[in-house]
C-alpha cells in the first residue's frame, strides 16, 4: 500500500469514526450515512447567516455579504409564497449565471418547494420541455430566457418572474415581485429529510432530458461529504496546506461553470456558502476576463472542465500575469488530459489541485482525491468516498471479480430517488438499491477507481453532456440526409468533439458548410458537429438494425 493511500485512510479513519466530527453510521437498508449533517437544505444553508456581513459574492462590480444574500432570498421566499407556491411545488431557475440563481436555490428550498435548474445554453424549446416536464407553476428567467421561452411557458400555464428585466417598471420583473416583501421572512414550513428538494435535468437514453429527482437528505449528505473529504485532504496534505496558509490570501474561488451543474451548484456555491468563503463568479467563461479576477481579487481556487484549465495555463497572458495567490485547480466534468497535468505542475508549483467522479445522479458524489495523491496517481478519478459504493458490473448486472473492467453500479444516500416521470429508466437503470451508471471503469490494488469508457453513446464535450441521438434526429430532418450517426471523438481541449457521420439521399448532393448552418439553426451551440464525413456508402448496423458506433469511431480514430 503506498505512503500516500495508508495516511488518507488514518485521516479518514480519524474523521468518520464514533463521536467524530463526521462519524458515518449505517442505516436499516445497509446504507453508509453522516449522522451529523443537516437534515434539510433549509437547515445546512442557515449556517451562511454565521458569516454576517463578511464579504461572499463579486458579481460583474456587484458584492454581497453572507447576510445581503440571505436577506434577498429570504425576501423572495416570502414572495413565493404569497404566489401560492407551497411545499412540493417546482419552481424552475432559467438563467445564465447570476447572483439571482443563488438566491432562488436558497429560497425555493427553503419553503419546501422543489427547485428545478434549467441549461440555459439550449434552445427556447429545449428550456420549455424541461419546465413543463417538471410540472414547474413558475419559472425565474433572465431576460435572454424569458424573450426567447417566456411565449411558451406562459402557453402552459408557467408563470414567469424576470431577473433583471431590461425594464425595471416590467410588472414580471423580480423587483417587483419582492418589492412589498423586503425585510420579511418566509413561514416556516415542516421539511423531511425524505422530501424532493432538487430536479436537476441531464441527457438519458430516450434523447430528451430526464430529471434527476434528489431529496433533502441526498443533498445534505454530498455537501457534507464534500466537507469531510476537503479535510482530510488538508490532513494529508500538510506541506500543501502551509504554503498556501503562508501566502496570506483569503480563500476565494472564481465560479466559472454554470450553477445549472453539480459542479457549480453544490461543489463551489453550496460549499462554499456554508463554509464562509469568497466567491467570484463570471457570467460565462472568458479566460482574459478569469487573468484578471485573479489578479484583482487574488482569487485562490478554481474549480472548471480541463477545457477550461487548458484555456487558462496556455493563455498568451497568463504567464505575464499575477496567479501568485492561484493555489487549487479542481479539474471535473471530463477525464483528465496528461496535458493538464503537466501544465499544473509546471506553472503552479506546490499546487492543491485534484479530480474526482461523480455524476448528476449522485449528486457529484463518487470519489475524489486531491493534492499529491493527484500527481501521484496519474489516470485515477481518486478515493472511493465513505458513504459511497461501488461495484462493477457485467453487462447482465452481476458483480465481476475484483480487478475486472465492466460497468460502475453505485449505491448510496446522495443517489437520486428517481427520474421524474420515467418508469422505464426507473425500471431499467435502478435494482435493489443500486443505480448503473452507463460508464466503464475499475478498481487497482489500492481500491482507487479508473474510468476506462462510457457504456452509453453520450458524448462530453468540455463538461456538457450532449445525447447523439438529438442530433441525429434533427440532421435527419434534412431532406438530403439518409443516415447519420454521431459520436464523439477525442480532444485535446474539449475532452470531446462532436463529429457526425452522414449518408445522402441518392441523387442529392449537401456541402459540409450547409449541413452546419443547418445544425446551428436547429440545435444549442455546444451540440453543433466540428467534424462532418460524408459517407457514400450505408452506415454500418448489426442485427437489431443498429447502427454499429463502435466501428464507425474506430475507424475514424484509424484514419
Amino acid at each position: 500500500m503506498s505512503e500516500f493511500k495508508q495516511e488518507f485512510d488514518t485521516a479518514l479513519a480519524q474523521l468518520t469514526g464514533e463521536g467524530a466530527p463526521f462519524e458515518v453510521a449505517t442505516d436499516a437498508q445497509g446504507q453508509r450515512y453522516y449522522s451529523g449533517a443537516p437534515a434539510n437544505v433549509r437547515e445546512a444553508l442557515a449556517v451562511a447567516r454565521n458569516h454576517g456581513d463578511r464579504e461572499f459574492l463579486i458579481y460583474e462590480g456587484e458584492r454581497r455579504s453572507f447576510n445581503e444574500l440571505m436577506d434577498e432570498a429570504d425576501a423572495l421566499a416570502a414572495a413565493l409564497q404569497d404566489a401560492g407556491i407551497a411545499k412540493g411545488d417546482r419552481v424552475a431557475l432559467a438563467m445564465r449565471n447570476y447572483p439571482e440563481w443563488m438566491a432562488g436555490f436558497i429560497a425555493v428550498t427553503a419553503i419546501g418547494a422543489v427547485v428545478v435548474p434549467i441549461n440555459s445554453w439550449g434552445q427556447p424549446a429545449d428550456i420549455a420541455f424541461a419546465v413543463n416536464d417538471a410540472e414547474a407553476k413558475l419559472a425565474i428567467c433572465d431576460q435572454q430566457r424569458a424573450d426567447g421561452g417566456g411565449a411558451m411557458l406562459a402557453e402552459a400555464g408557467v408563470r414567469v418572474v424576470i431577473a433583471r428585466p431590461s425594464d425595471e417598471n416590467d410588472p414580471a420583473g423580480l423587483p417587483n415581485f419582492v418589492r412589498d416583501f423586503v425585510g420579511q421572512q418566509p413561514s416556516q414550513v415542516d421539511i423531511d429529510g425524505d422530501d424532493l428538494a432538487l430536479i436537476m435535468y441531464t441527457s438519458g437514453t430516450s434523447g430528451k432530458p430526464k430529471g434527476a429527482a434528489s431529496t433533502h437528505r441526498a443533498l445534505c449528505q454530498a455537501v457534507f461529504n464534500i466537507e469531510c473529504f476537503a479535510i482530510a485532504a488538508a490532513m494529508t496534505n500538510g506541506d500543501l496546506i502551509t504554503a498556501m496558509l503562508e501566502r496570506g490570501h483569503e480563500p476565494t474561488s472564481l465560479l466559472a461553470v454554470p450553477l445549472f451543474h453539480v459542479s457549480g451548484c453544490h461543489a463551489q456555491f453550496l460549499v462554499n456558502l456554508r463554509g464562509g468563503r469568497r466567491i467570484v463568479m463570471m457570467y460565462k467563461w472568458d479566460v482574459d476576463r478569469a487573468l484578471q479576477y485573479i489578479e484583482q481579487e487574488r482569487i485562490t481556487s478554481l474549480a472548471a472542465a480541463p477545457s477550461m484549465v487548458l484555456d487558462l495555463l496556455e493563455a498568451e497572458a497568463f504567464d505575464s500575469a499575477d496567479t501568485s495567490s492561484l493555489f487549487s485547480v479542481g479539474v471535473g466534468g471530463a477525464a483528465t488530459p496528461p496535458r493538464v497535468r503537466a501544465l499544473l505542475e509546471a506553472k503552479l508549483p506546490q499546487n492543491f489541485s485534484g479530480t474526482g467522479y461523480g455524476m448528476t445522479e449522485t449528486n457529484a458524489q463518487g470519489a475524489s482525491l486531491t493534492g499529491h495523491a493527484f500527481s501521484a496517481k496519474p489516470g485515477t478519478s481518486g478515493f472511493p468516498h465513505p458513504i459511497v459504493q461501488f461495484r462493477i458490473c457485467d453487462e447482465m448486472g452481476e458483480e465481476l471479480p475484483a480487478g475486472s473492467t465492466g460497468e460502475i453500479w453505485v449505491r448510496g444516500v446522495t443517489v437520486i430517488r428517481e427520474y421524474w416521470h420515467r418508469p422505464e429508466a426507473n425500471a431499467s437503470d435502478f435494482s435493489d438499491g443500486w443505480m448503473r451508471t452507463g460508464d466503464i471503469g475499475y478498481f487497482d490494488d489500492e481500491g482507487m477507481i479508473f474510468l476506462a469508457d462510457r457504456a452509453k453513446d453520450m458524448i462530453l464535450r468540455g463538461g456538457e453532456n450532449i445525447y447523439p441521438i438529438e442530433i441525429e434526429n434533427q440532421l435527419l430532418d434534412h431532406e438530403a440526409v439518409r443516415e447519420v450517426a454521431a459520436i464523439g471523438l477525442p480532444h485535446e481541449r474539449w475532452g470531446e468533439e462532436v463529429a457526425v457521420v452522414v449518408c445522402l439521399h441518392e441523387g442529392s448532393s449537401l456541402t459540409e458548410e450547409a449541413l452546419l448552418a443547418y445544425a446551428r439553426e436547429h440545435l444549442a451551440a455546444f451540440k453543433v458537429p466540428s467534424k462532418v464525413i460524408f459517407s457514400d456508402e450505408p452506415l454500418p448496423r448489426n442485427a437489431t438494425n443498429k447502427v454499429l458506433k463502435k466501428d464507425l469511431k474506430a475507424a475514424l480514430q484509424a484514419a
